[in-house]
């Protein structure tokens, strides 16, 4: 074990930019990997993060970053080299880190996954053999496993364009159940870990909004919190898919990793609660209603 509490953020997205905020909050050294020395990386070192360039999937880039650092987070945006990437850390960090903790950011569906289940996209596969990997290679490993995002477009940008123009949530969703989960809420469990490892080790913590509901109960709180009617519109999923999924001009692993999350949605798969995010931090997850009260300007323009 070592005593070093210099952190290395490996991609720094949505919640490891919440992870940073979190930890520079507390004077935590943070180092953060990234694939261009670009504005965005500028504005990582304004926040107080030190600043590496590299690539994942390339030992050697992954070898220099880790130098020195006692703590990692690992996470990757939906990428056919999530398991190369996966690898690449858990060899490099294995044979060249000394590290009290290396957390991972998986999916919750990967909790439902078996080593031969064919249903989910190609990228939850990706996740389920990553997390073999990480287990396998004998590290302090803590796999975070959350829901679909609040702030997925799924339930923001697209949601609001229909709320402004007929007020409806127009998805394939079905009858199926949900509870998204809010970055906000991911990243200070992610934090939280690496501020205390040792309890944590070997744990896989699944992070959910406080309660699972489906799409017209879901249409009901974003009524409450943008105090104006929204109902929720089913629609099947082929259109959805071919109307709204195909032309966003996705590359075709992330296109086929979302129309399988509508499916599974429509199957009632997202089914599932959990209390692990205020267990964590002391604070529930938050709600449906708080998160859109929250942004109300992007909802309402």
């Amino acid at each position: 074990m070592t005593a070093n509490d210099l952190v290395l953020i490996a991609n720094a997205g949505d919640v490891g930019r919440g992870v940073l905020d979190q930890l520079r909050a507390q004077d935590v050294p943070v180092r953060v990997l990234v694939r261009h020395d670009d504005d965005r990386a500028a504005g990582l070192r304004a926040l107080g993060a030190e600043i590496v360039v590299g690539d994942l999937t390339r030992p050697e880039s992954v070898a220099a970053a880790l130098r020195g650092v006692g703590k990692m987070y690992f996470a990757m945006p939906v990428s056919p080299d999530h398991l190369l990437a996966t690898t690449v850390v858990a060899t490099v960090a294995r044979d060249c880190a000394e590290l009290d903790v290396l957390v991972g950011m998986s999916q919750m569906t990967v909790s439902q996954m078996t080593a031969t289940s064919t249903a989910e996209s190609d990228q939850q596969r990706l996740h389920w053999l990553g997390e073999q990997v990480l287990n396998w290679s004998g590290l302090p490993v803590v796999h975070i496993r959350p829901t679909s995002f609040l702030d997925n477009p799924l339930f923001t940008t697209l949601a609001a364009r229909s709320i402004r123009e007929n007020g409806t949530i127009a998805l394939p969703f079905g009858t199926g159940r949900t509870s998204p989960v809010a970055v906000v809420d991911v990243a200070r469990v992610v934090a939280a870990v690496l501020l205390d490892p040792a309890p944590h080790i070997g744990h896989v913590y699944e992070l959910t909004g406080p309660r699972s509901m489906d799409m017209t109960e879901m249409a009901e709180e974003f009524s409450r919190a943008l105090g104006r009617p929204v109902s929720y519109v089913d629609v099947p999923l082929d259109r959805w898919r071919a109307d709204v999924l195909a032309r966003a001009g996705l590359p075709p692993h992330l296109e086929q990793h979302v129309a399988t999350m509508a499916r599974l949605h429509r199957d009632n798969r997202y089914d599932r609660t959990s209390d692990d995010v205020e267990r964590l931090t002391g604070v529930p997850a938050q709600s449906v209603e708080a998160f859109v009260a929250a942004h109300k300007d992007l909802y309402l323009g």
